[in-house]
């Protein structure tokens, strides 16, 4: 069986908000409410904990630049909304065939780059080739099942080599980009795309500046631009949003969401796919024990662990997040059961069991001080060792050198992790390979995702990891802010319908 590769993603607003992991949840819509009109010459400022290193879509990591450029500036045959939907893009609509393997796009025509050359289908056609032939790029394994592309007038042809139930999704991210055929343009420092917006100002470490494009295919953008400031520290954020230098602010602790109330925001906790995984290293000699691994999994307190995170999460049993296909309500598969789990651990001969947890210092101390407790009421002593991020990188995810561990996985559709043993979770479940490989071939959507809800059960059973919880981050939105998209911002920010109004 083929797996793609898995990238580690992990957003800086995971990062910056996660060291002091005790958010305050709220409700509330995607801006406060405003009598006003919509003023098209307005200016919207959105925070971002950190920024891209250069701008090429093609090739440089990050979330930040998915945040930025996807949707915004660059576009593919399709799109992702903010609720896991896909949608017409650049094709007005697309059909599969029976057996899976042809996809077939309807081109728009009148759309144009941002340097005024009208997109044409042989510039689809190099920029899926170019993606797939690159290796360096980024998510190029997305398009590894295509076996060719073709044009005839405005009809893109897509076909695989064996079906793949996530070629749509790969093509709404960076896979999927439509660039200029050939183009020569500096990717670092400059763009071409056809979005609703052009790149107006790059200030490397400080802001990145979007214009509405005048020329874009459909409708326009609602302002005249939007900066995203790069500000890493929380309270300097909340500070800027207080003196009305921001209009949105993402990514933050929410424990300071009080103050962005008095000052007329509004909060509300976005639905998101990051998911607190608790690695369990499998070659360890007690994890290797399946009665141990879900003795640790009952001895967590996952409702503690949501009050302590403010209420901004949901607890989450099983690898594949609400959002997800595939999704599975797993609550009953490893409840918290302190006494259960010291029944286990004795059976399991694991008395006086020392266990240390590997986790990047930038997640803080209060999901290691829980774990510390929970485990140390059921006779485990659980040491915690914080490093930063790039050692955690060598040491665990590369070297897979650890007991346990705690990383944010951001990323949706990353199910495939479960299903390749080489990845640093250890795991090796030869079923759950099988039925992933059946669900991403089948050609049928709801067969797929029960064949996604019966690997993801399995996983869940063999007590191969515990979700602590998936995280739902808070954005904040000014007065007179309306159209912020609130779910999934730390993987992308569709601004097409952000609107200000005036005074």
């Amino acid at each position: 069986m083929s797996r793609r590769p898995r990238r580690l993603v992990v957003t800086a607003a995971a990062l910056v908000a996660a060291s002091a992991l005790a958010l305050t949840a709220c409700t509330g819509s995607g801006g406060a409410s405003s009598t006003g009109r919509p003023d098209p010459n307005a200016s919207v400022a959105i925070r971002l904990a950190l920024g891209p290193s250069n701008l090429d879509i093609r090739e440089t990591a990050g979330a930040p630049l998915d945040q930025v450029l996807l949707d915004n500036v660059y576009q593919g045959l399709v799109s992702l909304t903010t609720d896991q939907k896909i949608v017409p893009a650049l094709a007005k609509s697309w059909t599969v065939s029976p057996d899976g393997l042809t996809y077939t796009f309807d081109l728009r025509t009148g759309v144009t780059f941002h340097d005024g050359q009208a997109l044409t289908p042989q510039d689809v056609v190099w920029s899926l080739q170019q993606h797939q032939k690159n290796q360096t790029w980024a998510n190029a394994t997305d398009l590894a099942a295509v076996k060719s592309v073709s044009a005839s007038g405005q009809t893109i042809t897509v076909v695989l080599s064996s079906p793949d139930a996530n070629l749509l999704f790969g093509l709404t991210g960076r896979a999927g980009t439509i660039l200029k055929k050939d183009d020569t343009v500096d990717y670092k420092t400059k763009e071409n795309g056809t979005g609703p917006f052009t790149l107006g100002s790059w200030n490397q470490g400080a802001s990145i500046t979007l214009d509405r494009y005048a020329k874009y295919w459909g409708d326009k953008a609602k302002v005249k631009d939007v900066t995203f400031d790069i500000i890493a520290e929380n309270q300097a954020a909340i500070s800027a949003a207080q003196s009305g230098e921001l209009d949105v602010v993402t990514g933050f602790d929410a424990t300071l969401n009080d103050q962005l109330k008095k000052s007329g925001f509004a909060v509300t906790n976005g639905k998101a796919t990051d998911k607190y995984v608790l690695a369990m290293n499998s070659h360890n000699k007690y994890l290797s024990d399946k009665r141990v691994r879900e003795a640790l999994r009952l001895a967590i307190n996952h409702d503690a662990i949501v009050k302590a995170v403010g209420g901004a999460g949901k607890t989450l049993y099983g690898p594949i997040p609400e959002l997800d296909p595939g999704y599975e309500d797993l609550s009953s598969v490893a409840p918290y059961n302190p006494s259960k789990a010291k029944e286990l651990l004795k059976a399991a001969g694991a008395k006086d069991m020392t266990l240390t947890l590997t986790i990047p210092s930038v997640y803080g101390t209060t999901l290691p001080q829980i774990l510390v407790s929970d485990f140390n009421a059921v006779g485990v002593t659980l040491k915690v060792n914080q490093v930063d991020f790039p050692t955690w990188l060598t040491q665990v995810y590369t070297n897979k050198d650890y007991d346990l561990s705690i990383v944010d996985h951001v990323e949706a559709r990353d199910f495939d992790t479960w299903a390749n043993p080489d990845y640093y979770y250890t795991y090796d479940n030869p079923e759950v390979q099988r039925l992933y490989t059946q669900a991403i071939r089948s050609t049928s959507e709801s067969a797929s995702n029960d064949l996604l809800k019966q690997a993801a059960r399995i996983v869940s059973e063999d007590m191969a990891a515990d979700w602590l919880y998936n995280w739902t981050p808070p954005v904040a939105v000014a007065p007179g802010v309306t159209g912020m998209p609130i779910d999934n911002v730390n993987s992308r920010i569709n601004l097409a319908q952000i609107a200000k109004s005036k005074g």
